[in-house]
Formats: structure tokens, sequence, C-alpha cells
């Protein structure tokens, strides 16, 4: 199989630097009309430049490829329709929205202000809301569509001093399940990417060693893939150093309790049964766990 985007158009955000440029460069290189969405802040999310965004669109045209800038702030959803309508203006159509912009405002939940909270979550889980319903009707009119947003570990599993960031990054694996239930019978499809790369977010935190094997071109494949006419839907794809891992919500099996034994002692006795992992399995939506608990409770009343 040869992954191609000729006649695609992909709006990339976050595109000036790091992961977003590699994910441009890419598509550009594989035949999509790219639209490089940078806000041009620092990593706070302060300034604001459209500097980064023109010398990727320069390196594009260079390299014999189609791109514009566009220098929306992804946390403004009216900015983020002029960019969506910008695109439509040049190129009459958008495939591909990768939601890739981010910013870090980090300390530990106790210092942390509240302001700094919501501002984490306005880029990264407003941001991503807002370009994916700026491209919806349209994706669901001409019934294709590829979207993927950018999780993080530390939405996934957890990391000291990113409350805001972890929510904000769990956040988006639960928009995904539910766009991609809305989307799938028009042919979008709703992917989110796990990224382990060096960019200007992570360069404070690894050594050079570990900097120097996870480079943010190691991550894009697995992007293009799932934007690909093949890609599936619904997938946490981890991504790192060119190795890559399916990430999902697993649930254990359901421990009934009799009426006259449901108590929170009888629960501690039995919560090694509770979590025994090796009965997990995942769901394929919300009705489906529903569904279990209901028939779990209904067996256990009928005997």
């Amino acid at each position: 199989m040869n992954i191609r985007f000729d006649g695609k158009v992909a709006i990339v955000t976050g595109a000036g630097a790091g992961l977003g440029r590699q994910h441009a460069l890419a598509f550009a290189a594989r035949g999509a009309k790219v639209v490089i969405n940078d806000f041009g802040g620092s990593r706070e999310g302060s300034g604001g430049s459209s500097a980064a965004a023109l010398a990727v669109v320069e390196e594009i045209r260079a390299a014999g490829g189609t791109a514009i800038a566009n220098g929306a702030n992804v946390a403004d959803f009216g900015q983020v329709q002029d960019m969506v309508a910008q695109t439509m203006d040049a190129f009459g159509r958008v495939d591909i929205l990768v939601n890739n912009a981010g910013i870090l405002r980090d300390k530990s939940f106790a210092k942390m202000d509240v302001a700094d909270f919501r501002t984490v979550l306005d880029v990264h889980l407003m941001g991503s809301m807002h370009g994916s319903k700026a491209v919806w009707d349209i994706m669901r009119e001409q019934k294709y569509g590829r979207i993927v947003m950018t999780t993080s570990a530390a939405g996934l599993y957890g990391n000291f001093g990113q409350a805001n960031y972890g929510a904000a990054k769990m956040g988006l694996v639960g928009l995904m399940n539910v766009l991609h239930q809305e989307g799938i019978k028009n042919n979008i499809r709703i992917n989110t990417i796990a990224p382990i790369a060096a960019t200007r977010m992570t360069a404070e935190l690894l050594p050079p060693e570990a900097l120097a094997a996870i480079q943010p071109e190691r991550v894009t494949p697995g992007v293009l893939f799932l934007c690909s006419e093949a890609a599936p839907s619904r997938v946490v794809l981890s991504a790192g150093g060119g190795a890559f891992a399916a990430a999902t919500m697993v649930e254990t099996a359901p421990c009934h309790f009799s009426a006259d034994t449901l108590t929170p002692e009888a629960i501690a006795n039995r919560f090694a049964e509770i979590s025994d992992w090796s009965t997990a399995s995942a769901y394929g939506e919300a009705g489906q766990e529903v569904g279990r608990f209901i028939e779990t409770s209904l067996g256990a009343l009928r005997g």
C-alpha cells in the first residue's frame, strides 16, 4: 500500500515548529495541499508571530508543494472559523485536520492558578473542539474526513505538575470516542496520537541522549497513517522514537453483590476480585458497558 494525499487538503495546527512542522512537511511531500496554522506564541502561549508558519510554507513551496499560512489562535472559535473559510476559499475542501497546537503551564496543583488551568484547557481541548467543529459540516457533506487529536502520556497515565495538561489531554480521548460514533456513517474517521518527541515542550524534561532518540519525524508516519484512506477510527496510537503501540481503556468483569451483602466492607473484602485485570476487556461504546452491568444485575436477581 502506497499512502498518498494527492488532491487532499490538510490543516495542521501548531505547524510552525516541532511535531506540527514535521506533519505538515510530510503531508506536502505526499501530495497534500497544506494549511500551516501557527499562532506564533511562546511555549506558554504568550506573544504571537506569523514568521514560523510562513517559514514552513516557504519550505514546502521550495520543495514543489502547495501551502498557505494561517495565524489563528485555536482557542478563539471565530479565528478558527476564519481559518477554515480561508482554506475553503483557497482549495475548495478540507479532508484532514490534525489538532496539534498546544502550550504548557506546568506547576504542582497546589501552586497552579485557576487561570493557568483554564488557559491550557482552552488551547488543547477547546482548540481541538473548535477545529473539529469548524470542519465538521464540510466533512459530513463531502462524506470524507480524517481528524487526529493529540493526547499525551500525561493524560493517559498522569504526570506530576501537569494537572491542567493531563486533564485536557484525557478530555481529547473522550472527544474522539464520541466524534467517532457521530462521524463514522459519513466516513469521518477520528483518531488520537500520543507522541513522545523532542520538541520545545520537552526540551527541558529529558537528557540530550533521550532527546536525540525521539526526534519528531519519528512520530509523523503514524499521523499520516491515521489520516490515510485506510485509516482506522477511534484508535489511540502511542508513538515515539520509531516505536508504536495502541492504547485503550479496559474494564474488569463486574462483580455482583446481593442486596443483603451490599456494604462498603463487602466491597473492600472483594476488591482484589473486582480489580482482577485478567478479566478485563474493552468496550466499543458506552451502551455496551451499561448493558453488561444490567445483564449482570438481572442475571443475579433471576438466580
